[in-house]
């Protein structure tokens, strides 16, 4: 009998290790299309590949599951939306290890998120980075063209570098006739990016809610609270899109439940 018993505890022991490394280890890709009459038609079809909060989270030696991962998504475009390293176990290096396969990949644009901020090496990150081919959003935008097409690619900082969002957007001067597609750190808000009319919004922060309840969604999230709005997917009001993507890494809390660490994929499309 008692046998019997350590052996019921050992196969429950076996089970929490093996769902806890696959809540926090199996690589998802998540696909999204924005359809709208702005998309210029030279952008139709155009494939942006987000990864977030990837706070010094390992994938495979070298993060070559990661970069493997994102190769099949095929990305014309790479998206970095803050907290690339964390604060509490400051490891650039291991994140790096990430960038520098994903350069190779596709162009990759970045905001910087409030763990960067914390470490008090923004400088420092944003000197690597540069020296990668990464493209630096710094409160700032950049145009691309193609065939005499334009979109707008914009990125604004973290709010605890001592600028409110509304001041940050007022910076980066939004164009209303050219798609203008934003890179923030914070999903949470969403209603200063519908007041400015920016058109798709790339977001993480919120950690997918961390612990998600299937069914019904995360249960918390920083600056949102408990069972907060804007955890994971799309969300759309007026003229605005915002994707939010669950991200990769973990921070104070270490494990993700019923929270696969997630790619996001978004298509363009001509409406």
């Amino acid at each position: 009998m008692r046998l019997k018993k350590l052996l019921y505890v050992v196969i429950f022991f076996v089970f929490i290790v093996i769902f806890l490394y696959v809540n926090n280890h199996w690589l998802v890709v998540s696909k999204h299309v924005f359809e709208s009459e702005k998309v210029p038609a030279s952008f139709d079809g155009l494939r942006i590949t987000q990864i977030t909060d990837l706070q010094d989270a390992l994938f495979g030696e070298q993060q070559e599951k990661l970069i493997a991962k994102v190769k099949t998504t095929n990305p014309d475009l790479i998206f970095i939306t803050g907290d690339l390293i964390d604060s509490n176990r400051y490891d650039l290096e291991r994140s790096l290890q990430a960038v520098r396969g994903l350069v190779k990949l596709a162009d990759v644009y970045y905001v910087l998120g409030n763990h960067e901020v914390a470490t008090n090496k923004v400088s420092e990150i944003y000197e690597v980075l540069s020296s990668l081919g990464v493209h630096i959003l710094a409160n700032e935008s950049t145009v691309i063209e193609r065939n005499g097409e334009r979109l707008a690619i914009v990125g604004i900082e973290d709010p605890l570098m001592g600028r409110t969002t509304e001041d940050m957007l007022e910076m980066v001067n939004v164009q209303p006739d050219v798609l203008t597609i934003l890179l923030a750190h914070r999903p949470e808000v969403f209603n200063t990016y519908v007041n400015y009319e920016i058109d798709l919004v790339f977001a993480g922060h919120a950690h997918g809610g961390q612990v998600r309840i299937p069914g019904i969604g995360g249960i918390f999230a920083r600056g949102q609270g408990l069972f907060p709005k804007y955890t994971a997917g799309v969300y759309e009001e007026n003229s605005t899109t915002m994707v939010v993507s669950r991200g990769l890494g973990n921070s104070s809390v270490p494990f993700r439940i019923f929270n696969l660490p997630e790619i996001v994929v978004m298509e363009l499309k001509k409406k």
